[in-house]
């Protein structure tokens, strides 16, 4: 490792940084376009109790609730990012709040419009959109109001509803200051003996050392000091759970899920077949944990055994710019113009690539429908960071490209899907960094690796996807949640999951502590969904070729236009049956045969 503590956000060069001048070249304009907002809102209000007097009257009102819409989307993307860059930055931090308390007011002032539409006979409506040929593009949008209208209040309480929007990021705003600015962990020895920061951008390249003392003190370590402040953290999750309940029963759902599920038309089924379907093929990750066992050579497997290369002589350091060359002849498949998009963006700046002091840790894909795609990374010279650009980038193409087909009104594609393009793009680097290499050493690396994503998207997502349930149906039966019992069935998922040949050190009850997903409640699933998506897409690209990719293109323009599964179900892949969950766990099945025998 280069340095032992994170370099100050002013030391990373200027080229590994992303771009947001190209969104605001200075605060002042971002002042402005947040004045003109606010300016604007007034003129929206305008429209309350009008909707109905003509079709003109209707579309001037979804056409003016977009404009103002677009312009804050910015607003809040750019303040977001800055904020993320550096979150002991009080200026952005500033921005950030201002900014959502701006969309609070929208959400106020517009508030009106869905009931107002949703109090008029479908017989008007429909004569409205016959008769107004601008309110076409908001048909889809229209019959998707229509769908959940027993879900809709009245104007006043989905007003008084809108009122609430800031306060119900609390817990989420809580929890990430506390887990990306306050939160320090300690220093470790490292493999050469050096004092090194422990970070939550190192912790799983720690975890990923030969050296099993130093898997064990970054395990201890990290989990004593989330442990530290468990009561705190259990309380803000509590408090996140609690506003799920709400909500959802505001707007007259049974549950937190069908809550969540119902706005996308995605039966609640999906989820309960995925979680039955892995559960009911959790003997293959039993089997594999095994293999791990033996490969180790160890008499007791931990789980901060589960994240170090089973083939330790394989893993090389995999600097950024080979990571970007090699990605972008693994995307050759999808086209020319696709590898073209991606180089010319990389080129500039779409990505903020190093780690720094007070930087959001993970990464994302983010960008406003009007700028460019923007990448965050905490880059670790690492095959897995390689993995993290492609899938990263798989979001940033399928957003580019529904920007460019897309209104605004359907540019933004149900998180259902979101996960499709990225993990799809995964699967294609896999394939092609297999059908490159017929050693023996490194294709059982490249084939762990395989094996290590499936663990840890489709079976782990899902085993967090069985948490969050259990939490909100325990919340929705009246049980409290106190940090105890939020140990105790993470513990117990745990122990199911990954079966007998695991010593569970108690640590790994407070693993949930350190899962910032868990404050966007049932987003955890659809990682799961998109790898058994993607697997069935990417293996249909590969087989058949033109035709394939073509459906597949085209699905990367869809956005919102259509529900997910029917948008899914157009590419080729049905999610609302098991056949591709059990599909993709069948891969994992062969790659696991091929693994044993390699290693036999």
């Amino acid at each position: 490792m280069a340095t032992a503590t994170l370099p100050r956000r002013g030391e990373i060069a200027l080229e590994y940084t992303w771009n947001l001048e190209s969104m605001y070249s200075d605060n002042s304009l971002w002042e402005k376009d947040f004045e003109l907002v606010g300016e604007r809102l007034p003129g929206l209000e305008a429209y309350k109790d009008h909707l109905s007097d003509s079709p003109r009257t209707l579309l001037g009102a979804l056409k003016m609730q977009d404009e103002l819409s677009l312009k804050l989307e910015q607003l809040i993307v750019y303040a977001n990012m800055r904020k993320d860059e550096d979150n002991t930055n009080p200026e952005y931090q500033a921005l950030t709040d201002r900014a959502i308390s701006l969309w609070s007011q929208l959400s106020m002032v517009a508030s009106y419009i869905t009931p107002e539409i949703l109090a008029m006979p479908d017989e008007k409506l429909n004569e409205f959109l016959e008769n107004e040929p601008g309110l076409q593009l908001y048909r889809q949008y229209i019959d998707q109001l229509r769908r959940v209208r027993g879900h809709v209040r009245s104007a006043e309480i989905e007003e008084v509803l809108a009122q609430t929007l800031e306060l119900s990021q609390g817990p989420s705003n809580i929890y990430g200051m506390l887990s990306n600015a306050d939160l320090k962990f300690p220093t470790i020895t490292d493999e050469e003996g050096d004092e090194v920061e422990l970070t939550k951008g190192r912790y799983i390249e720690f975890l990923e050392s030969p050296d099993r003392r130093v898997r064990k003190d970054a395990f201890e370590a990290f989990y004593d000091t989330f442990g530290k402040y468990s009561n705190t953290i259990g309380a803000t999750y509590a408090a996140s759970v609690k506003k799920d309940i709400f909500y959802a029963h505001a707007h007259n759902y049974k549950s937190s899920l069908e809550a969540a599920m119902s706005p996308e038309n995605i039966p609640q089924e999906v989820y309960s077949t995925l979680v039955e379907t892995v559960n009911r093929n959790l003997p293959v990750l039993h089997r594999y944990i095994r293999l791990r066992k033996k490969l180790l050579g160890l008499n007791d497997l931990q789980m901060y055994d589960l994240y170090t290369p089973l083939i330790p002589n394989a893993k090389k350091k995999i600097p950024y710019q080979e990571s970007v060359e090699t990605v972008l002849k693994a995307l050759q498949i999808l086209g020319d113009d696709y590898v073209a998009e991606v180089d010319k963006g990389i080129k500039s700046r779409w990505i903020d690539v190093y780690e720094n002091v007070g930087k959001t840790s993970g990464a994302y894909s983010s960008g406003s429908y009007t700028s460019q795609p923007f990448i965050l990374l905490n880059y670790q010279d690492n095959l897995d960071n390689m993995f993290t650009l492609a899938h990263e980038l798989g979001h940033s193409l399928h957003s580019l490209y529904t920007n460019r087909t897309q209104p605004f009104v359907y540019a933004n594609y149900s998180i259902f899907v979101a996960e499709v393009a990225s993990t799809t793009n995964e699967a294609l680097l896999t394939h092609y960094l297999l059908g490159r290499t017929t050693d023996k050493e490194i294709r059982t690396y490249l084939i762990n690796n395989e094996l290590e994503k499936f663990r840890g998207t489709l079976f782990r997502q899902t085993m967090f996807a069985e948490f969050e349930l259990e939490a909100h149906n325990r919340a929705e039966a009246g049980q409290a949640l106190t940090p105890d019992l939020l140990n105790d069935l993470f513990f117990e998922l745990n122990s199911r999951y990954y079966g007998p040949e695991v010593l569970y050190d108690p640590r790994i009850a407070t693993e949930w502590m350190r899962i910032p997903h868990f404050y966007n409640a049932f987003y955890v699933y659809q990682y799961a969904t998109g790898i058994s998506a993607a697997t069935a897409l990417s293996r249909q690209i590969i087989r058949e070729g033109e035709s394939a990719r073509q459906r597949y293109r085209h699905f990367l323009t869809t956005g919102a236009s259509d529900y997910p599964t029917n948008l899914l179900s157009g590419a080729g892949v049905d999610m609302t049956t098991p056949q591709p969950v059990q599909q993709a766990i069948d891969y994992f099945s062969e790659l696991l045969d091929e693994m044993e025998q390699l290693t036999a």
